[in-house]
């Protein structure tokens, strides 16, 4: 997509009477094939042009889209956003943010270059993984397995002359399993998601995988209840970053609706805990070189040895908490920005997994959530879950219908890390062994 179409919308926009503005022009391409129980579900191909334009007028601003070229079209979009935001309600906080020259940074390799290959390709791969996920014993149906790719296109511009320019890409498999019968049908899935095609697991790994995980779970029965381990399973230990990830974002710091607000600079993990967020990740599905505000970004250090060191801030939320923004806005060039993370990783530990289930005598290991009820302003965890009871250091049976509860402060610190980080997601951790819980049922 053109930087020429950005700036036309800019140049629209200030002559229809905006402050200023900011637009951006993207274009989209998405193919996928899904097969279910040996047959194809469906094969979806669609094309995408989206021309989105935001504008400031004093303290009111508005954003809108259009998914046309045509110069009418262009032309409308600006004097109806300039309209709307001559009508908006002010926001003492409203302001673009100062924009920054573009960083001649390392090249993060968010476009694979490479053809991606025909359409039979990818029917294939979606047939192959429903016919090995069948295969599995103890699989006796399936929800689908997929395989796609998607590749983009977007120019930013803003009214002071900063503009930008990216294509990415990215393409994904996924597999969903049934195991057992009637009301002891149990499901489970697998799946891969990278920027690069040849970065993907192979297809037959992920179906079987997705297989085996269901097949596991026939028989899972209610755990005992009380106090007791829990072990989450590289899968879902991500959503204890998310919840860090939520407390530390700008937006709930600034509403003082986080349960981390007044603990910058204090411990609020145990000692030794990393956590880094690295916008140059190469080939991450976060990476980006500058923010949606069109401020360079970094890679920097959110907790370090436990202590928590920044919040999550866009140019606003900085602004509310009288400080600096550092580069983790999200939209922006033609939508409201709003602070978050790029690519999260958590620091692995040196224990193995099985050496974290090892240590258990009568605990909780954790695949699956179902739900969630977390209060964000005090941390009070409690989440629907799926898994396996471990006694004696071994998995015993599978569980179902489990609930975990907890204080998020608490359980944060009472942390073991396992060495299994792949590294390989946008919010990453390895499996996590987190003392004091309670296990309902």
């Amino acid at each position: 997509m053109s930087l020429e179409t950005a700036r036309q919308l800019i140049r629209l926009a200030l002559r229809a009477g905006a402050g200023a503005a900011s637009a951006s022009a993207s274009r989209s391409d998405h193919f996928e094939a899904n097969f279910r129980m040996g047959r194809l579900d469906s094969i979806e191909r669609a094309e995408t042009l989206d021309l989105s334009l935001r504008v400031q007028i004093g303290r009111r601003q508005a954003c809108a889209s259009v998914s046309s070229l045509d110069p009418q079209a262009m032309e409308d979009l600006a004097e109806k956003t300039v309209a709307m935001a001559k009508e908006a309600t002010e926001d003492p906080w409203c302001a673009f943010a100062e924009t920054q020259t573009p960083l001649k940074g390392p090249d993060l390799e968010l476009f694979d270059s490479a053809d991606p290959g025909p359409a039979a390709e990818y029917r294939r791969a979606a047939e192959e993984m429903d016919q090995v996920m069948r295969a599995v014993p103890g699989v006796t149906n399936g929800e689908g397995s997929s395989a796609g790719w998607a590749v983009g296109s977007q120019a930013s511009a803003f009214s002071d002359g900063y503009e930008s320019a990216r294509r990415d890409s990215s393409f994904w498999l996924s597999c969903q399993a049934i195991a057992g019968e009637g009301l002891g049908m149990k499901g489970d899935y697998d799946f891969d998601h990278k920027r690069w095609r040849s970065d993907l697991r192979a297809p037959e790994a992920i179906a079987r995988s997705a297989g085996e995980r269901a097949a596991r779970r026939v028989g899972a029965r209610k755990p005992p209840g009380g106090p007791a381990p829990v072990i989450f399973e590289r899968r879902v230990s991500s959503s204890l970053l998310a919840h860090l990830l939520n407390a530390i974002n700008g937006e709930s710091v600034a509403r003082g609706s986080s349960f981390l607000r007044e603990k910058l600079g204090e411990r609020v993990f145990c000692a030794g805990i990393e956590i880094e967020d690295d916008p140059w990740l190469k080939r991450g599905l976060g990476s980006r070189l500058a923010d949606g505000e069109g401020r360079r970004t970094a890679p920097r250090k959110l907790v370090e040895d436990g202590i928590l060191k920044t919040w999550l801030l866009d140019s606003q939320t900085a602004r509310r908490l009288e400080t600096e923004s550092n580069a983790c806005a999200w939209g922006g060039a033609g939508s409201t920005p709003s602070p978050g993370p790029s690519n999260v990783r958590m620091a692995p530990g040196s224990l193995s997994p099985e050496a974290l289930i090892r240590d258990v005598k009568s605990g909780f290991l954790v695949t699956e959530f179902l739900g969630a009820s977390v209060n964000p302003t005090t941390g009070a965890y409690s989440r629907g879950a799926a898994g396996f009871w471990i006694e004696d250091g071994e998995i015993a049976y599978p569980v179902d219908e489990a609930t975990v509860a907890g204080a998020l402060p608490e359980m944060f610190m009472n942390l073991t890390l396992a060495n299994d980080l792949r590294g390989d997601r946008r919010i990453d951790a390895p499996t996590i062994r987190v003392e004091g819980c309670h296990v309902a049922v």
